[in-house]
């Protein structure tokens, strides 16, 4: 039984409403998808300035020039600069930037700039992917309850019509990534003159939850939205050391589960608390827990507001940050990454604002996050300090990974105001790109299965 309903409401309830006629209505309004609507919920037509195009279908055959196992080349390296904004003419922008973009654009009025592209719709998904959010956009519920979840949902983002914040906010977290991933993920916490140490790792992400049939992956966990198995390769002095996650849907009665192996005990260990704001990993504190992918994890700590849309440049089919032709060096900058490798163009997002609640306790006291109508993925996100002032301002730099296809990040950046020192988390470019797969094996995404891995 859902937990949202009682026996005793939904017998009052159906004195004065038709419970059918209202799925009736759930049922016509999902007929927009693939109509006026995309096939997860953005807006298909363009603007009526004709700066943001209508979406027709996004990347779908992949360039000729594509090498299997190599990097992406860029479908869009042809397209010039239209305009760069700075701290000399944000003002003339400021109505598509955040609060984050323009205090960073103050706060280094010498060397940060915002170079801007035409606007690329080029998320897209299999098929499959949008017959399942059509499916989940007449079903789907939230569970409200606890730490919260979802039910009745399956592949990707649960509700492509949202009509509340938390219902945004399941929709990144369930956003489809495909199926199965190994990659690798470099980190790397720069301080005020520069300086840095890239800590490389190997990963391998399994997404139960994003699988079309039901495989034993997803048979064996059917409440796991993901599982991570993360072990460190570079420095030395951290090689070996690893983690394993486990992310669950409905977090209320089947929380989060971390292990971790040190080199040092030789012996995995589980960890009783991984979540919320605590400190993530190597991250020299600049970045939670929940920070991850500019956000993870339960939404239950915040009150969630759907401010409703906006058009901000955003990040997006950054190929030319993601290429196997640069290193860390030309990417990491004294106080933020090369403006030159970074590419904003003009989106749709929705704006979401959670606002801590009183009898929560969190490093943020707000939280404003930019959702790109074409993938459900935060785009962007503001953070502020319990002062209520801005803190940290985070980017997700994307791309169309075409062979699969999905949009995803590559490169995820946290500038921290207050220290004046920024974290990424992503950097590939000198190792192989990331390997999708279409199932794994669920014996490897255990606690036996990490201390092998890490050896």
């Amino acid at each position: 039984m859902n937990p949202i309903w009682n026996p005793l409401l939904v017998a009052l309830l159906t004195v004065f409403v038709s419970l059918p006629a209202s799925a009736e209505v759930a049922a016509a309004e999902a007929k927009r998808l693939g109509a006026d609507l995309t096939p997860i919920g953005g807006e298909r037509a363009g603007n009526a300035e004709g700066t943001i195009p209508e979406w027709t279908g996004g990347i779908t055959t992949v360039p000729p020039d594509y090498d299997p196992g190599a990097s992406h080349p860029d479908p869009f390296a042809q397209d010039p600069v239209l305009f760069t904004i700075d701290a000399s003419n944000w003002e003339q922008h400021a109505s598509h930037l955040t609060e984050g973009q323009k205090a960073l654009l103050l706060a280094h009025p010498e060397t940060w700039r915002m170079p801007v592209y035409r606007t690329r719709r080029s998320a897209s998904y299999p098929s499959w992917v949008y017959e399942a959010v059509a499916a989940n956009a007449t079903q789907a519920q939230v569970i409200m309850e606890g730490k919260g979840g979802v039910e009745y949902a399956s592949v990707s983002s649960p509700f492509p019509i949202p009509k509340s914040g938390v219902e945004v906010i399941w929709n990144h977290n369930l956003r489809w990534r495909g199926v199965y991933v190994r990659r690798a993920n470099g980190l790397a916490a720069v301080t005020r003159r520069g300086k840095y140490q890239v800590v490389l790792s190997a990963q391998e992400i399994g997404f139960p939850y994003g699988s079309q049939r039901d495989t034993p992956f997803k048979r064996k966990y059917p409440n796991i939205m993901f599982a991570v198995k993360s072990k460190v390769v570079e420095p030395a002095l951290l090689a070996g050391n690893g983690s394993l996650g486990i992310e669950t849907i409905n977090q209320t009665h089947d929380p989060r589960k971390v292990w971790s192996y040190s080199q040092s005990l030789r012996r995995v260990v589980r960890n009783p608390f991984v979540a919320y704001d605590f400190p993530s990993a190597n991250s020299d504190n600049l970045r939670t827990v929940d920070d991850v992918q500019l956000f993870l994890g339960p939404p239950d700590r915040f009150e969630w507001k759907l401010l409703g849309k906006r058009e901000i440049y955003i990040p997006y089919n950054a190929y030319r940050i993601n290429s196997n032709a640069i290193s860390a060096k030309d990417i990491l900058l004294t106080h933020h990454i090369n403006p030159d490798l970074s590419r904003y163009e003009l989106h749709r997002v929705w704006v979401v604002e959670g606002l801590l609640k009183n009898d929560e306790k969190h490093v943020y006291s707000r939280r404003v996050f930019y959702v790109d109508e074409d993938s459900w993925q935060i785009a962007a996100a503001d953070l502020y300090d319990l002062d209520g002032k801005l803190w940290r301002v985070a980017e997700a730099h994307a791309i169309n990974f075409y062979e699969v296809p999905v949009l995803w990040s590559t490169l995820e950046v946290f500038n921290d105001l207050k220290a004046r020192r920024y974290l990424v988390s992503g950097l590939d470019n000198e190792n192989t790109p990331p390997i999708f797969g279409e199932t794994t094996d669920p014996r490897g995404f255990s606690p036996n299965a990490l201390s092998y891995y890490v050896r």
